[in-house]
């Protein structure tokens, strides 16, 4: 499905990269989330970085959204804050 070996696979978990559940009889069970992490991983790795600096970057990349989402947030507030000082005045004005 990942187009991955078994053993990359172990070798993340391994690595502390991405910890899978396990069943029962001991196979490994992966969330959504994780096999999008995986494919990540696998990517960094074919453009030439180490298991540890793949990860980093990843991490690195998803604070770096994180980041961004809260300042699109912030933004957001900003500018309807904006609108309702414009609103407060007009009102103020007009009495």
């Amino acid at each position: 499905m990942l187009g991955v070996q078994e053993a990359f696979l172990r070798s993340l978990d391994n690595a502390g990269l991405v910890r899978p559940e396990r069943s029962e009889g001991g196979h490994r069970r992966y969330s959504r989330r994780q096999l999008t992490l995986v494919v990540r991983l696998r990517e960094q790795l074919d453009d030439g970085h180490t298991l540890a600096a793949a990860g980093r970057i990843i991490g690195l990349e998803d604070q770096l959204a994180a980041a961004e989402d809260r300042l699109a947030a912030a933004e957001t507030q900003i500018a309807d804050l904006r609108t309702e000082l414009g609103r407060r005045d007009r009102d103020d004005a007009a009495t």
